[in-house]
């Protein structure tokens, strides 16, 4: 392991990890190290652009806590979870498709029952949600758990706006079950576009980039159910400017749906509405989980 170069180095790291007992992260490691070293190579890396690389990480580390994740923001906005996302998430043709987590998910949130409010105060257009989720085979998938979250007209999810003392008071995310039809029905308020946060180490980067933060406007939902796979999605509102240029590469076109806006009126609760006010209905259907595919 003596005067090693460039050339020689690459083997000398990856014959260092034949003690790993774990193949799996012996291989993955291996293979990580095999391709930085071909990308410095390639790119022929100086010290002055390494250095400034590990200070960007440095940054990206220090700003996040556990309300702001920098790390899944820089994995989304390089493409990175999307890929992940798309070869650990094939699934048959008719179920619903999954796209990226994204960093404000919390666990937790509110437990709702149908028709309930879970925007709890979130600034916003009343929007009335509702659907049903599916098997694949047709089957409504009853008592599935929904959980939803969403920024508000702002483009602020609760995380990113405590209160004085330091919490956070949940708005516009919730959890409810879907009926024994599989269905589900919830008022929020009407999805808008947003900028990811980039006043931090990754909207340096974008910024440098030439890229823009936006993301089109939409809904997250993770939906579980026994005998299922869980799906982590997005709902997309149709006619948003940043569909095909999303700073996060999320959009599928399966996940755009049409958001219709509504005079003051009754809503599909039943309730008066005395402003204008939006429906989104949206079906999910679910893929089974191996266990649970019959033979």
């Amino acid at each position: 392991m003596r005067n090693l170069n460039e050339v020689t180095i690459t083997q000398a790291v990856t014959a260092s990890l034949a003690g790993c007992e774990d193949a799996r992260l012996r291989g993955v490691v291996m293979k990580l190290v095999e391709h930085l070293h071909a990308f410095a190579r390639e790119t022929k890396l100086t010290e002055a652009e390494w250095a400034k690389a590990i200070a960007f990480l440095t940054a990206v580390g220090h700003i996040t806590d556990d309300k702001r994740q920098e790390f899944i923001l820089l994995s989304d906005v390089l493409g990175l979870s999307t890929l992940v996302v798309a070869q650990s998430h094939a699934k048959p043709e008719g179920c619903t498709e999954a796209t990226v987590f994204g960093p404000f998910y919390v666990a937790d949130s509110p437990q709702y029952a149908q028709f309930d409010d879970i925007a709890n105060g979130a600034r916003g257009e009343p929007c009335f949600v509702g659907g049903q989720v599916r098997s694949l085979d047709g089957e409504p998938v009853a008592h599935a758990s929904i959980e939803v979250w969403q920024a508000d007209e702002e483009g602020h999810y609760d995380v990113q706006v405590p209160e004085a003392d330091g919490t956070v008071t949940h708005r516009a995310r919730g959890r409810l079950h879907t009926d024994a039809d599989g269905r589900f029905a919830f008022r929020s308020i009407l999805a808008e576009p947003y900028p990811i946060p980039h006043d931090g180490p990754v909207g340096k980067l974008l910024e440098a980039l030439g890229r823009h933060p936006w993301r089109p406007a939409h809904l997250h939902f993770m939906i579980e159910a026994p005998g299922f796979e869980t799906l982590i999605t997005h709902v997309f509102r149709d006619g948003d400017r940043y569909l095909d240029s999303d700073v996060v590469f999320g959009v599928r076109s399966t996940l755009v749906a049409q958001w219709v806006r509504h005079e003051p009126g009754t809503a599909p609760d039943g309730s008066p509405v005395d402003v204008p006010f939006y429906t989104l209905d949206y079906d999910f259907v679910l893929n089974r989980a191996a266990a649970a595919v019959p033979a």
